[in-house]
């Protein structure tokens, strides 16, 4: 007989993170946040992260990094044996092209990443088209970018031939299919509309939950619903809207939905992709913030939320800001953050009414219930009328 087959998992990719802070460009996140952050989404896209380099530039170079750094960065491959860096802003075709010569290893930076973490999150038809529309839109001038000697040669001796015409031949394909992926998302778009105009006829309020990437969204839909939407404890575990119907305190009917989160640096390709998902947001009667107040950058990632919001249009929506995780704030993280512990300085900011739960917990749900029945017949709504 022979040998037995031997099965063997593909080894995780050993990845350096690095990112750079540019003097005078406000970041209220700080360089060792943004680069955890940054270490989350590559151990969920299934990297092991090996090493984590940052350097303080007046301006990003053609490398990103200065020289010195960059020499660091090389002699930290050799010591780690990284085979991928990434970089925690988006980079230019040519400083990804440079770095690669630089180092002899993979590059790719936090939008790449973002969207490497999408695509295996996403699930449904449409998560998946609008994925593979933003990779595509990232792509083209990467491709580009590729065929810049060329370009810059002018044409004449050596530029002739496969290379310019592969280079149109590329931008045309990827353009094309950019088109046939708008076309195809604009159809997911019309059944959508007409799936809430239905809900509009039924006169039913839709509440749509919004948050920080890791908030526990999914966490208090799946308490407040009785749903079983996959939770984890990484980034974008929710890519496609989730809708049920639930039953507020004195029997108001409302349509509860789960949406994509956000988080910093979020690429307005993404945003842009994510259209069709966002415009739930867009029909909702009432918005729940949910925000994680056992993070340190709790009032950061609430901002960003807030910003992403107004450039969606939505910064006059009613909300209310759910101050999750409540049962994580132990007294000594308390006295260490010098804060209360129930309502935070992001509560004595917001203009919004605040409600502090433990959706792991099922704490404050029923407050949050009755808080959503105010607003909601507050607004005079049509479900509200009918009662």
């Amino acid at each position: 007989m022979g040998r037995p087959l031997a099965y063997t998992r593909p080894q995780p990719e050993r990845a350096m993170l690095v990112g750079v802070e540019v003097k005078g460009r406000p970041n209220p996140w700080g360089l060792e946040e943004s680069l955890e952050e940054l270490a989350q989404l590559a151990r969920t896209a299934g990297a092991e992260v090996v090493q984590r380099l940052h350097q303080r530039l007046d301006r990003p170079t053609h490398y990103y990094l200065g020289r010195g750094k960059l020499e660091e960065l090389k002699a930290l491959r050799e010591q780690t044996g990284a085979n991928l860096a990434v970089f925690d802003d988006e980079l230019t075709p040519l400083q990804q092209r440079n770095l690669e010569e630089a180092l002899e290893v993979k590059v790719i930076d936090r939008t790449a990443l973002i969207l490497d973490v999408f695509a295996k999150r996403a699930q449904t038809k449409a998560g998946r088209l609008q994925v593979e529309l933003a990779q595509h839109q990232y792509l083209l001038p990467r491709l580009v970018g590729q065929w810049q000697h060329l370009e810059r040669l002018g044409g004449g001796i050596g530029t002739r031939g496969p290379g310019e015409t592969q280079l149109e031949t590329d931008r045309r394909l990827i353009r094309r299919h950019i088109i046939k992926l708008k076309e195809r998302l604009e159809e997911v778009r019309r059944q959508r509309a007409l799936y809430r105009l239905r809900r509009k006829d039924n006169r039913v309020p839709v509440v749509s939950l919004v948050g920080y990437t890791n908030a526990g969204k999914s966490t208090l839909f799946n308490a407040l619903t009785g749903a079983s939407v996959d939770v984890a404890d990484r980034p974008f575990s929710t890519l496609d809207p989730v809708t049920r119907r639930i039953a507020l305190p004195d029997g108001m009917p409302v349509l509860l939905t789960d949406t994509v989160g956000f988080i910093q640096k979020l690429p307005s390709m993404v945003v842009e992709a994510f259209h069709a998902t966002l415009e739930e947001l867009q029909e909702a009667s009432l918005l729940l913030h949910v925000v994680d107040i056992a993070v340190s950058k709790a009032a950061e990632q609430a901002q960003v939320v807030d910003e992403t919001l107004e450039d969606l249009w939505l910064g006059e929506k009613p909300r209310i800001l759910v101050l999750n995780k409540v049962d994580l704030m132990t007294r000594r993280a308390d006295e260490e953050n010098g804060r209360g512990l129930g309502h935070l300085d992001i509560a004595e900011k917001s203009p919004h009414p605040t409600v502090v739960v433990s959706a792991v917990k099922r704490q404050g749900l029923r407050e949050l219930m009755e808080q959503m029945e105010g607003v909601l017949v507050g607004q005079g709504t049509a479900a509200a009328r009918a009662r």
